[in-house]
């Protein structure tokens, strides 16, 4: 089965959340960092990293996943938003192209 690709995005919860986060949201952020880099190293992440918008920064992920479902369980398994602190997105997208394929 091929997989399917999905843009992920990791809502904080508010857009001054990189600049005032506390010492507890720190530390989830940090587990949130750790589950990427291992989901990254299994080959269900293609890319990620903080998107540093105007309005906001956010994070966000490309997912190479088999289905919907297993990139919302992706999403549901992050520490983050497992503990309430951030919410997520996922669109289904289509990749035409990558230099990392």
């Amino acid at each position: 089965m091929e997989k399917q690709h999905y843009y992920f995005k990791l809502i904080p919860p508010r857009p001054t959340f990189p600049q005032d986060m506390t010492s507890e949201e720190r530390a989830v952020m940090e587990e949130h960092s750790e589950y990427f880099r291992q989901q990254f190293e299994l080959g269900r992440v293609l890319l990620y990293g903080p998107v540093m918008a105007m309005k906001g920064a956010f994070g966000l992920g490309i997912l190479e996943v088999a289905d919907e479902a297993e990139a919302r369980r992706f999403g549901e398994d992050d520490p983050s938003v497992r503990a309430g602190l951030n919410r997520f997105e996922i669109h289904p997208m289509r990749v035409v192209a990558s230099r990392a394929r």
